[in-house]
C-alpha cells in the first residue's frame, strides 16, 4: 500500500497517529514533548476528525500530575485518552500509571524520552525516565526513527485497545522527537480498518456510569490484595501476541518487517549488540560498513520492552552468536547493571545463548552523541579476550576507566548522501531557514532528507548548529555530522572561536557571512583554519548578508539571503527550481502583509543567490604559522580560574564533548559551579552595540536600569582615574558631584545588541545619548569597561544617590550579568535590579523555566560576586516545588542564624569588655534590618576576632550566618500560577519572611509559549490555538486575601520608581512578599521586536492591560488602607495595544469572528479589574 510522503519530526509523527485514536487529551507542557500536545490542540481547533468522527477534546492541566489524574478519570468514564510527556513530568504521572494499569484501562502515553535531573538538569534525551516506569504495569514500546514513530505509535494504540493494557509509547527525546525526516504517513482510513471497534465498545460499556454503577478503587486488606494483584497476569501473558499480531498487520499493509525484537546484520553473526531507540539506526549503518568488509556482526533491536518476551528475544538472535553487548541509555547508580542488561542476562538462561559472553555498557546520557566509531569500539570490545564487562562509550572516563577507546572512525553514510552544517545564532533565522530547506527538498523531490538541530543552553542568543543530510537512499545517521560537504558560518564572531572548517571534506565548500575585505579576512581567520582550507582544497565563499539586510530593510532577517546562497552553492537541486520554490514559499508566508513585503523577500532570495563570491586562497595559507596562544587570566581566586580553564573555555569553544570524567572530580562531583563565570565568555555576538555620547546624556541611568544583560554601567571617576583610563574614553562632569566624572561604560563583547537601552534613552532636545552602531567600530569601548571594573566604589556617590532612587540603584554593582537570556528579555532587568539592591545577602530558589536556564546553564554562571566575594547563592530543584524549596532554604538559614544570635545574646549579657558588649548590642538591635545589619555584623566580627575568647570563637565559627539574609523564590507564571501554585500558596500562607518574584510572561516561555492560567482572554498560545477563552487568574488578589502578605504588581518600563519602591518594600517586610512583574517575551511577537520591550510594558499600563499597585500589611497595622493603586486611569487604546502583538493579531487571521468577541471580552475584563482596584484603593472593597 502506497502512503503519502511528508516531511516531519518524531513529535509530529506521534501526534498524527495519536490524534486518530484519541477522544480526550489531557496535556501539560514539557520539553521535548510539548510539540505533540501543540499539534493535537491545533488540529482540534481546526475541527479535524479522529477515526471516530469527532474532534479531540483537549484540556490543559496545571501539572503533569494533574494531567495524569485527568487521563485516569477520563479513561474511567469511557473516553480513549492520551497524554504527552517526558522526564520529571513522566515521573509525576507514576502514581496514576499504577492505577491505570491496575484497572486495565487502554491508555497511551507518548513520551519523548529524556534525562532526569540529578546533579544537574538536562532537557536532552536518554532512557532514565522510561526505565523509572518499568514497574507500573504499562507496556513499553520503543521506536528508533521518525518513520518507526509513525508506524509503531499505531501499534501502541491498537494493542492497548485490544489487549486492555496501557502503553508507554516512547522514542528518544530530541534525537528522534526533533529530527526531521521525510516519512510515509498513515491514512486514517487504514488506522480505522485496523482498529478493534468491538474492543472499543466493550471498553465504553465497562465505563463508570450511574445508569449501571460500580465501585472502583477500593481499599483492600492483606487477606485479598496479593491475589487480586495477580489476577491480571493473563492480560500481560497475552499481550506480546497482540502486539505481534498488529505488527504483522502493519507489515502486511505497508511492506515493513516489524517484530517484538528485530534482528539486523550478518545471518552468521558472532557478535551482536542489543539496544533500543535511535542508536539502532547508527548501529545498522555501522553494520552495513562492517559486513561489507566480511565481519560477522549484528544487532537485536528491542521494540516491546514491557512485557519482556524472553521467547521472542532469544528467537531473534542468530544461532552463531558468541558475544552479546547490551547498550543502556541510562545510569542506575549502585546497581549491578542497567535495566536492559539485567533483562537480557536473565533471558538467555536456559537457551542456546547461555554460553555466550555478555558485556554491557552505558551510552548517550543527556543526548551525548553516539557515532559509528563508538559502535565499532563496542564490537571490538565484545570480541576481545580481555573485554571490559562494563563499559561506557562517547566519553573519556579517566577515573574509573570504563570508557572504550575509538580507534576507527570511518565515514559510514551511504554513498550519494550530501551532508551540510550551518552555524547560526539563536533567533537569527538559521534554524527556520534550514527547516524550510528540508521542506522544499522533501516536498518537491524524491530525495530523502534529514535535519537535526544542536543547540547550546542559551536562550535565543546561543549557538545553533544545523545538521542536514540529503540523499537518494534512506538516511539512518542518527548522529551529528563531522564529515560535511558544505559548512556555513552565519555569524562572523564564530571565526577563530569554533572548529568549523575541520568538519569539511576534501574539496568541500565553506560559506562565510562577513563584511570583511581580504586583509580583514586574513586578520580574522586563524592559522589552523587557513592551513586546513588550503591543504584540503576547500572552496571558500563569502557573502555580506548584513549589508543586503540593511539595503533591503529586512530588519535582521538574513536567513533568507543565506538560504538562497546555500541552494546556489550546494547544488542539491537545480538552482532555478530552488529559487522558484523559495519565492513560492515567501509569497505564501507573507502575502497577507502586502506586495511590498513579498517583493522584499523575493529580492533577498535573488541577492542571496548572486551575492556569494569565491575567495582566491593565498598560497601562504598552506603554511600559515600559529600565533602565540593568549590566555585570559581569571580573576576571583583559584577555584574560579580552574573552572574557566578546565570547563568554561572548552565548552564555550564547543569542545565539551571531549572533556574527561576527571574534570568533574575533586569537589565538583555534586554539580556545583562558582559564580561569575559568564564574565569570561565575551561572545561578541551583537551586530550593533550602544555608542554613548556624553553631550546628549542627562545622567538618568535609565539605560543601565533596563539593560537585560547588565552591559551598561554608570561609573564615577576621579580626574586621576579618568586620566589613567584607556584612550578614547568619553566623560561628562557628574551632575550633583562636580568633582567627579560620569562615564557610561559598555561591555560590548557581552552585549546582544537588543537596543533596549537606546529605546528608553530620553537624551537632550530630541537627540539620544545612545546610538546603536556596528560592533567592529566599538571594540575599544570594551577596554574602558574592563578598566572601570577595577575602580573602587565612591562612598560619596552612594551617599548622594540612594539606592532607593532609579539613578542611585544603578551605581550599585549588578550581581547578575551577561546571562544567556534573549536580547531584550523582559525578565532579567527585574532580576538584575533585585541583585543590585540585595544580592550580597541573597538566597535564590529558582523554579525550572526561562529564569533557571538564563540563570543557571553550564558552563557560564551569570550570577556573580562583589569585591568582598559576596553574592546571590542560587539553586534550582524542580519546576513544581520551588516555593517549598525556597522555604526550606529560609528555615535552614533562619534556624542556624537564631542559634548564633542566641550565642551573641549570651555574650552580650556576660561580656566584661565594653567594646564587645556594644558590638553585640548594635548587632542585636539591627538583627532584623537587612540594610543596617551588614555594618553591625562587620563590626561584631572585627571586635570578636580581637577578643579571642571562647564564646567569641564559638560565634565566629558560624560568622557567615550572622548577617541578615534575604531569601527569594524566582520563577515564571507557569510555576507560580499553575504547577507550583499549591506550594506557593502554602509558603505565602506560612507567614515566613520569604520573598517571591514572579516573571509574568503570560505563557510558558521556556517550553515554547504554551498557555498558562496567567494567559489573558483572547491570546493565542500553544495549547490555546483558537485563543484562550477564560480570563487571567488574579494571583495578586488571592495573595492579598490573606491580609498579611505583601503584594505588588510592577511594570518596569511604565514606572521605574514604582518598581524600585515595591522591591524595597517587599524585602523589608518581615513576612511573605509576592512581587508580580510584567515581562514581555519573544513569544509575544511584539511588532518591531524586543527592542521595544520596555515601551510595550509602558503601553500595557497606559492601555489598562496591566495594572501596578502595592499592598502593604504594615499600613493596615497603622490603621491605614494597605492598598495603593499606582497606575493611573487608562488612556491608551486597549484594542490597538493587543493587536500590536502577534499572539493576539494572529487570531484575527485564523478565527476573525472569534477574535472580535474574545478581544471585546478581554477589554471588558480589564476595565472591570481596574474598577475593582479603584474601589479597593478608595477603601470600598
Amino acid at each position: 500500500m502506497a502512503r503519502k510522503m511528508k516531511t516531519m519530526d518524531g513529535n509530529n509523527a506521534a501526534a498524527h497517529v495519536s490524534y486518530a485514536f484519541t477522544d480526550v487529551a489531557a496535556i501539560y507542557p514539557i520539553t521535548p514533548s510539548s510539540v505533540m500536545a501543540e499539534v493535537v490542540d491545533e488540529r482540534s481547533a481546526k475541527g479535524e476528525k479522529n477515526i471516530f468522527g469527532h474532534e479531540v477534546k483537549v484540556v490543559e492541566m496545571q501539572s503533569e500530575g494533574g494531567a495524569a489524574g485527568a487521563v485516569h478519570g477520563s479513561l474511567a468514564a469511557g473516553a480513549l485518552t492520551t497524554t504527552f510527556t517526558a522526564s520529571q513530568g513522566l515521573l509525576l504521572m507514576i502514581p496514576n500509571m499504577y492505577k491505570i494499569a491496575g484497572e486495565l484501562l487502554p491508555c497511551v502515553i507518548d513520551v519523548s524520552a529524556r534525562a532526569l535531573a540529578s546533579h544537574a538538569l538536562s532537557i536532552f534525551g536518554d532512557h532514565s525516565d522510561v526505565y523509572a516506569c518499568r514497574q507500573t504495569g504499562f507496556a513499553m514500546l520503543a521506536s528508533s526513527s521518525v518513520q518507526e514513530v509513525m508506524d509503531l505509535t499505531a501499534v501502541a494504540h491498537l494493542s492497548a485497545i485490544k489487549g486492555r493494557v496501557p502503553f508507554l509509547n516512547f522514542f528518544d527525546g530530541f534525537r528522534t522527537s526533533h529530527e526531521i525526516q521525510k516519512v510515509e504517513v498513515w491514512d486514517y482510513k487504514d488506522l480505522a480498518e485496523m482498529c478493534d471497534f468491538d474492543a472499543v465498545d466493550e471498553f465504553r460499556a465497562k465505563a463508570l456510569n450511574p445508569e449501571h454503577p460500580v465501585l472502583r478503587g477500593t481499599a483492600q486488606n492483606p487477606d485479598i490484595f496479593f491475589q487480586a494483584r495477580e489476577a491480571s497476569n493473563g492480560f500481560y501473558d497475552a499481550l506480546p501476541a497482540v502486539v505481534e499480531g498488529y505488527m504483522d498487520e502493519v507489515n502486511r499493509r505497508i511492506g515493513t518487517d516489524y517484530h517484538l525484537f528485530n534482528y539486523y546484520g550478518a545471518p552468521d553473526a558472532e557478535t551482536v549488540i542489543v539496544a533500543m531507540g535511535s542508536v539502532c539506526d547508527t548501529i545498522e549503518e555501522t553494520i552495513d560498513y562492517l559486513t561489507a568488509k566480511g565481519e560477522k556482526v549484528g544487532v537485536v533491536k528491542v521494540r516491546l520492552y514491557r512485557p519482556f518476551s524472553v521467547e521472542h528475544m532469544v528467537a531473534a538472535f542468530p544461532k552463531t552468536t558468541k558475544n552479546i553487548a547490551v547498550l543502556d541509555r541510562s545510569k542506575e547508580p549502585g546497581a549491578f547493571g542497567e535495566p536492559l542488561y539485567l533483562d537480557v542476562a536473565a533471558a538467555v538462561r536456559g537457551s542456546f545463548l547461555e554460553s555466550a559472553r555478555i558485556v554491557h555498557g552505558r551510552y548517550g546520557l543527556g543526548s551525548k552523541d553516539t557515532t559509528p566509531a563508538q559502535i565499532i569500539a563496542v564490537y571490538r570490545n565484545a570480541e576481545a579476550e580481555n573485554a571490559k564487562e562494563l563499559f561506557t562509550i562517547g566519553i573519556n572516563d579517566d577515573v574509573t576507566h570504563l570508557s572504550l577507546d575509538t580507534t576507527e572512525a570511518p565515514d559510514t553514510t551511504p554513498e550519494g548522501t550530501t551532508s551540510c552544517k550551518f552555524w547560526g545564532l539563536g533567533s537569527d533565522g538559521t534554524v527556520g531557514a534550514n527547516k524550510n530547506s528540508i521542506k522544499i527538498i522533501g516536498d518537491h523531490t524524491d530525495m530523502y532528507a534529514q535535519a537535526y538541530f544542536d543547540y547550546d543552553s542559551k536562550k535565543s542568543g546561543g549557538v545553533t548548529v544545523s545538521h542536514l543530510r540529503f540523499g537518494k537512499k534512506p538516511i539512518r545517521s542518527s548522529y551529528l555530522i563531522n564529515k560535511a560537504d558544505f559548512v556555513a558560518c552565519h555569524n562572523p564572531a564564530y571565526v577563530g572561536k569554533y572548529d568549523m572548517v575541520e568538519d569539511i571534506k576534501d574539496g568541500g565548500t565553506f560559506l562565510l557571512n562577513a563584511s570583511w575585505n581580504m586583509d580583514e579576512l586574513n586578520a580574522h581567520m586563524p592559522a589552523k583554519d587557513k592551513r586546513y582550507i588550503a591543504n584540503h582544497h576547500v572552496k571558500l565563499y563569502m557573502i555580506d548578508a548584513q549589508s543586503i539586510d540593511r539595503e533591503l530593510h529586512l530588519r535582521g532577517r538574513i536567513n533568507t539571503v543565506l538560504q538562497s546562497a546555500f541552494f546556489k552553492l550546494a547544488n542539491i537541486i537545480p538552482e532555478a527550481d530552488a529559487i522558484r520554490y523559495m519565492k513560492d514559499a515567501a509569497t505564501k508566508s507573507y502575502g497577507h502583509k502586502g506586495e511590498d513585503v513579498v517583493k522584499m523577500n523575493h529580492d533577498a532570495i535573488d541577492r542571496g543567490a548572486n551575492g556569494a563570491h569565491l575567495v582566491e586562497i593565498p598560497a601562504d595559507w598552506a603554511t600559515a604559522a600559529d600565533e602565540p596562544a593568549v590566555r585570559a587570566v581569571a580573576a576571583g581566586g583559584e577555584e574560579l580560574g580552574a573552572y574557566v580553564r578546565d570547563i568554561l573555555e572548552p565548552i564555550s569553544h564547543q569542545r565539551g564533548y571531549s572533556l574527561p570524567v576527571s574534570t568533574f572530580k575533586n569537589g565538583r562531583e555534586d554539580g556545583h559551579f562558582p559564580l561569575g563565570l559568564a564574565a569570561f565568555e565575551k561572545r561578541g555576538i551583537a551586530v550593533n552595540v550602544p555608542d554613548w555620547n556624553p553631550e546628549n546624556c542627562i545622567q538618568c541611568n535609565f539605560c543601565a536600569y533596563v539593560c537585560p544583560h547588565a552591559v551598561l554601567r554608570p561609573v564615577a571617576m576621579t580626574d586621576e582615574e579618568l586620566a589613567n583610563a584607556p584612550a578614547g574614553i568619553r566623560s561628562a562632569k557628574m551632575t550633583g558631584l562636580g568633582e567627579l566624572n560620569f562615564v557610561m561604560t559598555a561591555s560590548v563583547l557581552d552585549c546582544t545588541g537588543c537596543g533596549s537601552c537606546a529605546n528608553v534613552c530620553p537624551g537632550k532636545k530630541g537627540v539620544k545619548a545612545l546610538e546603536m552602531k556596528p560592533l567592529a567600530g566599538e571594540l575599544d569601548r570594551q577596554k574602558v569597561f574592563d578598566y572601570a571594573l577595577g575602580l573602587d566604589p565612591k562612598p560619596e556617590v552612594a551617599a548622594k544617590f540612594s539606592d532607593k532612587t532609579v539613578k542611585g540603584s544603578q551605581f550599585r554593582q549588578p550581581l547578575l550579568e551577561f546571562s544567556g537570556a534573549c536580547g531584550g528579555c523582559g525578565e532579567t532587568p527585574y532580576a538584575k535590579l533585585v541583585t543590585q539592591l540585595f544580592g550580597d545577602r541573597m538566597y535564590i530558589a529558582n523554579a525550572t523555566g526561562c529564569s533557571s536556564i538564563w540563570g543557571g546553564s553550564a558552563p557560564s554562571t551569570p550570577y556573580t560576586v562583589n569585591k568582598r566575594g559576596f553574592g546571590p547563592t542560587w539553586a534550582n530543584s524542580l519546576f513544581e516545588d520551588n516555593a517549598e524549596y525556597g522555604l526550606g532554604m529560609f528555615l535552614a538559614q533562619d534556624t542556624r542564624r537564631q542559634h548564633v544570635i542566641e550565642l551573641v545574646r549570651d555574650l552580650e549579657a556576660n561580656a566584661d569588655k565594653a567594646d564587645v558588649k556594644e558590638a553585640c548590642r548594635n548587632y542585636l538591635d539591627t538583627a532584623e534590618d537587612g540594610a543596617a545589619n551588614r555594618a553591625a555584623t562587620d563590626k561584631l566580627v572585627e571586635v570578636l576576632t580581637a577578643c579571642g575568647c571562647d564564646k567569641a570563637k564559638a560565634i565566629l565559627k558560624d560568622a557567615d550566618m550572622l548577617a541578615k539574609k534575604s531569601v527569594w523564590c524566582f520563577g515564571g507564571d507557569g510555576w507560580a500560577y499553575d504547577i507550583g501554585f499549591g506550594g506557593l500558596d502554602h509558603v505565602l500562607a506560612s507567614g515566613k519572611d520569604i520573598n517571591v518574584l514572579v516573571f509574568d510572561t503570560e505563557v510558558y516561555s521556556n517550553t515554547g509559549g504554551q498557555s498558562s492560567k496567567s494567559t489573558p482572554t483572547g491570546a493565542v498560545a500553544q495549547f490555546a490555538a483558537a485563543g484562550k477563552e477564560t480570563k487571567k487568574k488574579d494571583l495578586a488578589a488571592i495573595a492579598m486575601s490573606y491580609g498579611y502578605v505583601y503584594v505588588a504588581q510592577v511594570a518596569m518600563g511604565a514606572d521605574y520608581n514604582q518598581c524600585l519602591k515595591a522591591l524595597h518594600e517587599a524585602e523589608s517586610y518581615h513576612g511573605p512578599s509576592l512581587v508580580i512583574a510584567y515581562a514581555p517575551c519573544i513569544n509575544h511577537g511584539i511588532k518591531g521586536g524586543m527592542v521595544n520591550a520596555q515601551t510595550e510594558i509602558k503601553n500595557a499600563v497606559a492601555a489598562g492591560y496591566w495594572h501596578t499597585f502595592r499592598y502593604d500589611p504594615r499600613l493596615a497595622a497603622e490603621g491605614k488602607n494597605p492598598f495603593t493603586l499606582d497606575s493611573k486611569q487608562p488612556t491608551g487604546d486597549y484594542n490597538a495595544f493587543i493587536r500590536n502583538e502577534v499572539r493576539y493579531s494572529s487570531l484575527t487571521r485564523s478565527f476573525p469572528e472569534r477574535a472580535e468577541k474574545l478581544f471585546e471580552l478581554s477589554e471588558e475584563q480589564a476595565k472591570a479589574k481596574y474598577e475593582g482596584l479603584v474601589k479597593r484603593a478608595e477603601g470600598k472593597d
